[in-house]
């Protein structure tokens, strides 16, 4: 394709995912709330109480977003990706000034950038358009970890199907080495979890993490399994350990490993071939 061609694609795709940042945005901060909703009234079902009424019962399109803190509905003009928080908000709401969290903006930003790396790299295929599910499946996930340690079952299950509907076609691996993926990605981790309780009588992950880690198993192969396991063990190492020597995070405090498989994830998506071919040409 024309790199001028490609240019164009891929200033598109970032703005979509300016837009698409914005919505996941809103999937972050309410889907956990969704969830704790929906567990409140199954519990009361099973208790066989009335379910307590919920004056304004969440999903992610009502209500309308608004300040936390003073209850001020956001306008059209303040829902503006990176313009609005940059330009017109300032990092504040406009009714009571209280700062917003710079993560709203980061969010939409990396969304942005990583859409359009996913059009410049993959280019006008299907590659590209499963691509920018992937990410942006990934982006959601990793910050509804890193808030609450849960990865939802309502984000990863449909994405390991995804995975293996594209697969159907080739579109990232042949669809026997995306079961194959799919099957390993589970079980690998979930021996780990078997082998730390047994060991320690504690867990050492969520079942959320081996469905995490079973869907990106199906959207690219078996194959890719060690690249993905690798990265995100070093950068968890990495990344626990300094948290415990400069913040002095507690070692008895859980750190969430889904980000760090939906970093090593994105990554392998990329470069996982090239990944792949050094650490094998390290082996011999």
């Amino acid at each position: 394709m024309h790199p001028e061609s490609l240019g164009g694609l891929a200033a598109m795709a970032g703005l979509l995912g300016l837009c698409v940042g914005s919505f996941l945005n809103v999937v972050i901060h309410r889907l956990p709330k969704m969830m704790e909703q929906e567990w409140h009234a199954q519990c009361a079902e099973l208790r066989g109480e009335m379910a307590s009424t919920v004056a304004e019962p969440l999903s992610l399109a009502k209500p309308r977003s608004r300040c936390p803190a003073c209850g001020h509905q956001i306008t059209a003009i303040e829902n503006i990706p990176l313009i609005s928080y940059l330009f017109i908000l300032r990092g504040k709401c406009s009714g009571c000034h209280t700062r917003i969290s710079p993560r709203y903006p980061i969010i939409e930003a990396v969304t942005g950038l990583l859409s359009a790396y996913v059009a410049w790299h993959f280019g006008p295929t299907l590659q590209a358009a499963g691509g920018l599910v992937l990410v942006w499946a990934l982006i959601a996930l990793a910050a509804i970890d890193l808030d609450t340690q849960l990865l939802p079952d309502s984000i990863t299950l449909p994405l390991l199907w995804l995975g293996l509907a594209l697969n159907l076609w080739g579109a990232y691996v042949d669809l026997p080495s995306a079961v194959v993926g799919a099957m390993l990605g589970y079980l690998a981790l979930w021996g780990v979890f078997w082998l730390f309780k047994l060991a320690t009588g504690k867990e050492g992950m969520g079942y959320g993490d081996f469905k995490l880690l079973a869907a990106l198993g199906a959207w690219l192969g078996w194959q890719m399994l060690p690249a993905i396991i690798l990265l995100s063990s070093v950068v968890g190492a990495v990344v626990g350990i300094t948290l415990i020597v400069a913040t002095r995070h507690g070692r008895n405090v859980p750190i969430p490993f889904g980000p760090y498989l939906a970093a090593a994830g994105g990554i392998t998506l990329f470069w996982g071939e090239s990944i792949t071919r050094s650490y094998l040409g390290l082996l011999g």
